[in-house]
């Protein structure tokens, strides 16, 4: 056999090889670790690391089980005086439940999936009644389940690498974990404009939409976890004291204008409506470049989800956070009993499949060209 052929049956059995590792990679749920949460006591500190870097964080009911359980030791455990919860591996702080995992089991079984949606939310809860500072470092992708671990405690950091969305109705789902008691509470329609189109925030506007309470320069964590570990039998303003002071230091971005700011009387206008169909004609109707933008996005969402979305941001805005857990967790079950969630995750998966192998294949070819004139 000449070496150009066998060049040619490597270049391919490789190519297979890595389309078989990535493939394995997104088979969420049949991914295993004994350290998917590290749980450590710093100083006065109760640390919680999310330690799935390679799939972002993303939540396992066996996770949030683990969090719960120890959060309710540290509650009660008079030398643990604050929380912090951040992500590993620098990317995500958590990009959200394991949703892959999640789609595959509600198919099988039922009573996993209630309990997924009923221990998530209750965690949710526990989060925003905690007795204790609870400090949540949202560095790198922070969606979904990530927001309903750390927007419902006391304090949320962002830095200039935070990237917060609410992205579920490209899914067949609705923003949960608490999205119906936030999202309507932020400055105008903009939580609304955030849960139906899933718009993506970055950076200061993470904390200037009002999601994070304060903005760190991401090379200063460390050190901000360590003076907070540091604090002698802190309260809840000697950790504000803290924050404030990284804060006020951090210079990224701080002059420049909230992304969102020159389209707010737009959104305010058009997301006001009462029903899906009025807030797509009010867009149409805007006919601005920023308008019929948002107009292509929602047309590409679910038309259950948008609508399953706006009554829950809508009903949300006058409930108490347990009150709308309650609606979500009934909402949660409705979804899975139903096809667009399903239908959502397989179109997801298979587009971030196709551009993988597309990507390897590339890849495979350049490289076979450029390595067969060495062989030959």
């Amino acid at each position: 056999m000449r070496s150009g052929e066998m060049w040619r049956l490597l270049s391919r059995f490789n190519s297979f090889r890595r389309t078989h590792v990535i493939l394995q990679h997104l088979r969420m749920s049949k991914h295993t670790d004994a350290a998917e949460v590290l749980l450590e006591r710093k100083g006065c500190a109760g640390v919680i690391t999310l330690n799935r870097p390679k799939l972002l964080n993303t939540l396992t009911v066996g996770m949030i089980r683990q969090i719960y359980t120890q959060l309710k030791k540290w509650e009660q455990d008079p030398e643990t005086f604050l929380i912090i919860i951040k992500g590993a591996g620098g990317k995500a702080f958590c990009a959200g439940g394991d949703i892959r995992a999640i789609s595959e089991i509600g198919n099988k079984n039922q009573k996993i999936l209630q309990d997924f949606f009923r221990e998530e939310y209750m965690l949710n809860n526990y989060i925003a009644s905690y007795r204790k500072p609870y400090v949540a470092l949202i560095h790198g992708i922070t969606m979904g389940g990530g927001v309903g671990v750390s927007v419902h405690g006391q304090f949320r950091v962002a830095t200039e690498k935070s990237l917060f969305a609410m992205p579920e109705t490209a899914i067949g789902l609705f923003p949960d974990v608490g999205g119906g008691y936030f999202l309507p509470r932020l400055q105008g329609k903009l939580g609304y404009f955030l849960g139906l189109t899933g718009f993506r925030l970055k950076g200061r506007d993470v904390y200037t939409a009002g999601i994070a309470t304060h903005f760190v320069d991401s090379e200063k964590l460390d050190t901000l976890e360590e003076d907070l570990s540091a604090l002698k039998a802190p309260s809840s303003e000697n950790v504000a004291d803290v924050l404030e002071t990284y804060h006020t230091k951090s210079k990224i971005d701080r002059d420049k204008s909230f992304i969102l700011e020159e389209h707010m009387d737009k959104i305010n206008s058009c997301f006001s409506a009462n029903t899906v169909e009025q807030i797509i004609e009010n867009l149409r109707q805007d006919g601005s470049s920023f308008a019929l933008e948002q107009l292509k996005v929602i047309n590409k969402m679910s038309p259950t989800s948008l609508k399953i979305t706006l009554r829950q941001l809508m009903e949300g805005s006058s409930k108490t956070l347990q009150e709308v857990l309650t609606m979500e967790y009934r909402l949660s079950q409705s979804c899975m009993r139903g096809h667009d969630f399903y239908e959502g995750v397989r179109a997801r998966f298979s587009r971030v499949i196709l551009v993988l192998q597309m990507s390897s294949n590339v890849w495979t070819h350049k490289l076979g060209r450029r390595s067969q004139k060495e062989f030959t």
